[in-house]
């Protein structure tokens, strides 16, 4: 098995993968994103691939992990709130609407030369309806920080966020900030024994 590598920081992303049993080390990108398309499984997947393609000529025999989630509403794409006052714009619109998040993986391989050798990507969409919240709530909400570092200025798995979700459709980790569900089934068309290494490590 090669070297696994997850290009990012996120601690959501570092726990999902811990939780599926994979061993990996975190070596986050720092690349700058350029967007190039205004669709939303494009954007997510191309910034998905820039950021593992970043790690790659930094490790050989290593398999690497890139991830970049989205909120979309209408046309326009919500990313992290700059401030308290953003996020509390971002969370007016999204109240008792809804909205889709679209998290894209790509995953490349790189040689003992770290060159590329093979890149796959892919993307998961999952549907998100808020309930309609006061201003008072959403302010408490914010004022617990928590908002300011997530796209769409919430979090599905906080104690608040969940209070914002009435319901969803699709799969819930993708709100998180990585959809497992899809990741372990792509990983095992890579590699059909990937099932067995995750499964030795759970126990």
């Amino acid at each position: 098995m090669l070297k696994i590598v997850l290009a990012s920081a996120s601690p959501r992303r570092k726990k999902l993968l811990t939780q599926l049993g994979l061993i990996f080390e975190i070596i986050p990108s720092a690349t700058e994103e350029i967007i190039t398309s205004s669709i939303p499984e494009e954007v997510v997947t191309d910034l998905s691939l820039q950021k593992a393609t970043d790690i790659a000529g930094r490790v050989s025999n290593a398999l690497i992990i890139g991830a970049d989630t989205i909120v979309v509403q209408g046309n326009d794409i919500l990313g992290k709130p700059v401030d308290e006052d953003d996020a509390l714009r971002i969370l007016n619109r999204l109240s008792g609407t809804s909205h889709s998040v679209f998290t894209g993986v790509s995953i490349v391989i790189t040689d003992k030369n770290n060159e590329v050798t093979a890149t796959h990507s892919f993307y998961e969409e999952t549907k998100v309806w808020f309930s309609s919240l006061s201003e008072t709530e959403l302010k408490a909400y914010i004022s617990t920080g928590s908002p300011m570092d997530k796209a769409g200025a919430y979090g599905i798995q906080d104690d608040w966020g969940a209070a914002l979700v009435e319901r969803i459709d699709g799969d819930f980790y993708n709100v998180v900030g990585f959809p497992l569900n899809r990741f372990y089934r792509e990983m095992k068309k890579l590699n059909p024994d990937f099932g067995e290494y995750v499964s030795l490590n759970l126990n």
